[in-house]
C-alpha cells in the first residue's frame, strides 16, 4: 500500500525566485555574511541606566541614540588610537563601563576610554594571555597562560598569580567537560569583582591522543586530552580566590570524584555559590550550594531520569537584594523556569509552558525576560514572566528575535527576521510595544534568482509532526523529474529549519537547487527544540530514529511527481556526516551518492560527555554500540561516497575516518577520502570555497 502523506503548509511557499541574475558557488559561499547578508544593527550596548544606547557603524565607529532617533557619532577607532597610542583594529565587543567609559579588548590589548575627556588607559597582556575575562565592573581582567589561571587591573598591569601548576595535566581558568552542559568559559566572577572562581581539572587519567602538525619538517605530533567513551575521564574542582585576602579554596564533587560541576552561578551579595553536580551518567544532578569560601553547605534539590538530565543554563537571581533564584528544567517535558528559595525551597514554578525555552536575556527587577519557540517551534519569540508567575508574550510578530534589555527593564532592543523579513530592528517598551522601528533591512538577494523554500510538516512514526524545507530551481517545471540533494544534521540540539531569513539554509543549497536540483532537509526526532518526548527518543542508539525519519522524507520525496527517485544524495557534516554514511549503508538501494565531512563512525571513538549521555558507555550499552557502528557496515555500501575529515580534528578524531577506511579495504568497497591538512573539526577561511566546491562537484559529477 502506497503510504499517504499528511502535509501541512507553512505560511507563504511559492516557488517564485526574487530575481533572474546567477551567483556563483564561490558568492553563494562567501557572501552567505558578507555580501548577502542583511543591514543589521550591530554590537548594541546599552548605556548604564539611561534610555540610550551604542552601536558600530562600520566595527569602527562608536554610534550612540535615544530611544531610537538617528544616532551621533562619539568616538572612533582612530580617535582612541591617537589619544591613547594603541592600535586597534575595530571596537567589536566593546562594553560600557559607565555612562562615559568604553571598555574594549582585543588580542592582547585592553583599552579604557573616556569618551567625555577623551583619555584613558591602555595595557598589553603577555602574548599567550587567553580566555579574557572582566568582572562586572570591569576593574579588573582575569585570563589563562597555558594551564594556569592570572588577573590584573585594567587601568595597570599588575600580574598576580592565582595559580601556579608545573603539572601539565592540572589545568586552570579554562572550560572543562569539554564545553558540553552548557559550559562555555572557566572564569566565573563575583558581582563585586572581589572574588573569583575558576574550573579547576586534573586530565591525568585522560589519554592523550596524537595530532600530526604537517607544517613543520619534519612533522611532529601534538597531544590532546580526549577522553573517549567509557575510559578515565578530568577529576573537576572549582577555586574561589579572594582577590583581597589572596587565598584560594577549592570545591570537589560531592557524590563522585569524576562526577561533573556545571553551570556555576554566585549570589547578588557575594556569599554563595550555586552549581549543578551531574553524575557521570548524567541521570541525576544535585543542586549545590556552598559559601563563598567552599565550604558545602547543602543539597537544595536532586533531578533524576532514565534518559539523561542535562543543565545547561545557570541559576538566575531576578532581585538584587534577594538570594532566591530562578532554575530551567525539562522535568516536565520542556524548558520551564522555576522560583526556588536559597535554601532550595520551591516557591513558585512560574512557567507551565508546552514548548521549549530557548535562552534567558535577563532577570532583573523581579522580572525574567526570555526567548521561547512558542507553539510553532520554527520560531524565536520574546517573553518575560514575573516572580507571581504572570508570563506575557512581547514579541507577537512571528520570526527569530534577539533581544537586549535595558537595565531598568524598560526598554528593549529587538531585532529579528523571518522567511519574509530579511531584518527588521524596533525599540519596544517593557509591555512589547513597539516605540520606534530603527531598521527595516532591505532584500540583499531581490536581483538574484534566489527560491522561497516551501516549508512543510509530514507525519512520521507516530503521527509525530516533522518539519521541512525544499528548496527548487527558480526556473522549476513540474512536468520534470529531479536529482535531490539531502541535507542532514539529525543530532540532539540542532534545528536546521528555522522562521528566519532564507529559513536556516545557506546560500550554496540556493545555488546547488540552480544547477536543476531540489535540496531537502528534515529535522528529524532527536533534533533540538522539541521537548523531551521528541528529542530523548534517541538513547541508547543514536542515529536510528533519526534514520527511520529521514527515510519517511525519501518517501515524501518519492510521492511527489516531479523527483527522481532514482538519483537521491545526501550530505551532512560531523552528526550530519555519520548520518549521511549510516543512511547509505542501511538503504544501499535509496542513495546513489554520499559525501559525509567529518562524520563519527563509532560512537566508542567518541568523547565521553557527549557520548555517555546519549550512549551510556559501551560495556553497560554493547547493543546500541553495535547497532550504531558503520565499521560493521562497511560491505553494505552501494553508492558513491566521499569521505572529508580535517587533519587535526579535536572533536570527531581522525581515528573514526582511518578506521571506517581500514574496514573499507577489507570488504573490498571503493570509496574516496580527502582531509584538509591543519583543520580542524571544519574547514573554515578562505579554504571553505574549496570545500564546497568538492562537495557539490562530487554529487553533480556521480548523480548521474
Amino acid at each position: 500500500m502506497k503510504k499517504i502523506f499528511i502535509i501541512c503548509l507553512i505560511g507563504l511557499i511559492g516557488s517564485f525566485s526574487f530575481g533572474q541574475k546567477q551567483m556563483t558557488l564561490q558568492e553563494s559561499v562567501v557572501g552567505q555574511y558578507q555580501q548577502f547578508y542583511p543591514e543589521n544593527v550591530f554590537n548594541v550596548e546599552w548605556i548604564g541606566n539611561s534610555n540610550k544606547y551604542s552601536y558600530l557603524e562600520m566595527y569602527r565607529s562608536v554610534m550612540v541614540t535615544e530611544d531610537g532617533k538617528e544616532g551621533e557619532k562619539i568616538t572612533d577607532v582612530w580617535v582612541i588610537n591617537e589619544k591613547l597610542g594603541t592600535s586597534l583594529f575595530h571596537l567589536v565587543g566593546m562594553k560600557w563601563k559607565d555612562e562615559n567609559t568604553l571598555v574594549i579588548s582585543q588580542g592582547t590589548s585592553v583599552v579604557s576610554y573616556n569618551v567625555k575627556t577623551e583619555s584613558g588607559s591602555a595595557i598589553t597582556l603577555p602574548e599567550n594571555a587567553d580566555n579574557l575575562t572582566f568582572d562586572p565592573t570591569y576593574t579588573y581582567i582575569a585570563y589563562t597562560k597555558d594551564n594556569n589561571l592570572f588577573y590584573t587591573g585594567i587601568n595597570e598591569f599588575n600580574e598576580v598569580a592565582v595559580t601556579q601548576f608545573k603539572d601539565k595535566n592540572i589545568v586552570s581558568g579554562q572550560a572543562i567537560a569539554r564545553s558540553e552542559m552548557g559550559i562555555t568559559n572557566g572564569i566565573f566572577w563575583s558581582p563585586s569583582g572581589n572574588k573569583l572562581a575558576f574550573y579547576q581539572k586534573d586530565e591525568t587519567n585522560v589519554h592523550d591522543y596524537p595530532l600530526l602538525n604537517s607544517e613543520v619538517t619534519p612533522g611532529e605530533l601534538k597531544s590532546i586530552k580526549y577522553p573517549m567513551a567509557g575510559t578515565g575521564s578530568e577529576i573537576p574542582k572549582l577555586g574561589i580566590h579572594s582577590l583581597k585576602g589572596k587565598t584560594t579554596a577549592m570545591i570537589s564533587p560531592q557524590n563522585g570524584k569524576d562526577y561533573y560541576l556545571t553551570n556555576v552561578a554566585w549570589s547578588p551579595d557575594d556569599k554563595y555559590i550555586l552549581l549543578a553536580e551531574v553524575a557521570r551518567s548524567q541521570k541525576h544532578i544535585w543542586m549545590q550550594r556552598f559559601t563563598a569560601n567552599g565550604k558545602f553547605e547543602k543539597t537544595l534539590f536532586e533531578e533524576k531520569a532514565v534518559t539523561w538530565v542535562e543543565p545547561e543554563k545557570p541559576a538566575y537571581f531576578p532581585n538584587a537584594n534577594s538570594n532566591d533564584f530562578v532554575w530551567v528544567s525539562e522535568r516536565d517535558g520542556f524548558d520551564n523556569l522555576y522560583y526556588y528559595s536559597i535554601d532550595g525551597e520551591l516557591k513558585l514554578q512560574l512557567t507551565k509552558n508546552k514548548f521549549m525555552l530557548k535562552e534567558v536575556i535577563s532577570a532583573q527587577n523581579g522580572e525574567v525576560f526570555f526567548t521561547a519557540t512558542g507553539e510553532n517551534p520554527l520560531n524565536t519569540l520574546l517573553y518575560k514572566v514575573n516572580l507571581k508567575g504572570k508570563q506575557i508574550l512581547l514579541t507577537e510578530e512571528e520570526g527569530s528575535h534577539s533581544a537586549s534589555i535595558n537595565s531598568t527593564g524598560q526598554l528593549i532592543f529587538d531585532q529579528y527576521s523571518s522567511r519574509d523579513i530579511p531584518n527588521r530592528a524596533v525599540i519596544r517598551k517593557s509591555n512589547g510595544k513597539i516605540l520606534k522601528e530603527v531598521l527595516n533591512a532591505k532584500n540583499t538577494l531581490e536581483e538574484y534568482a534566489v527560491t522561497k523554500a516551501e516549508i512543510k510538516v509530514i507525519k512520521g512514526k507516530g503521527g509525530v509532526d516533522l518539519y521541512t524545507r525544499m528548496i527548487k530551481p527558480s526556473n522549476f517545471d513540474e512536468s520534470k523529474e529531479y536529482p535531490v540533494l539531502i541535507y542532514v544534521y539529525g543530532g540532539p540540539h540542532a534545528q536546521l529549519i528555522t522562521n528566519s531569513w532564507l529559513d536556516g539554509a545557506s546560500l550554496w543549497m540556493h545555488w546547488m537547487a540552480e544547477q536543476g536540483y531540489i535540496v531537502f532537509t528534515l529535522d528529524n526526532r532527536g533534533s533540538g527544540n522539541r521537548g523531551v518526548d521528541f528529542e530523548h527518543v534517541i538513547h541508547r542508539e543514536l542515529g536510528v530514529a533519526a534514520y527511520e525519519d529521514q527515510l519517511t522524507g525519501v518517501e515524501y520525496l518519492k510521492s511527489l511527481p516531479y523527483i527522481d527517485g532514482e538519483r537521491i544524495a545526501v550530505h551532512g557534516w560531523s552528526f550530519g556526516g555519520y548520518m549521511t554514511m549510516f543512511m547509505m549503508m542501511n538503504a544501499p538501494e535509496v542513495f546513489k551518492v554520499g559525501v559525509a565531512g567529518g562524520p563519527v563512525t563509532d560512537w566508542k571513538f567518541y568523547e565521553v560527555m557527549y557520548g555517555e549521555r546519549y550512549m551510556d558507555t559501551p560495556e553497560e550499552n554493547p547493543e546500541g554500540y553495535e547497532k550504531t557502528s558503520l565499521l560493521n557496515k562497511a560491505d553494505k555500501l552501494e553508492g558513491d561516497l566521499l569521505m572529508i575529515h580535517g587533519a587535526i580534528d579535536p572533536v570527531v578524531v581522525p581515528q573514526h575516518a582511518y578506521a571506517m577506511i581500514k574496514k573499507f579495504v577489507d570488504a573490498g568497497v571503493q570509496t574516496d577520502f580527502f582531509i584538509y591538512p591543519m583543520h580542524e573539526h571544519n574547514v573554515m577561511g578562505k579554504d571553505r570555497i574549496h570545500l564546497m566546491e568538492k562537495v557539490l562537484n562530487y554529487v553533480l559529477e556521480n548523480n548521474k
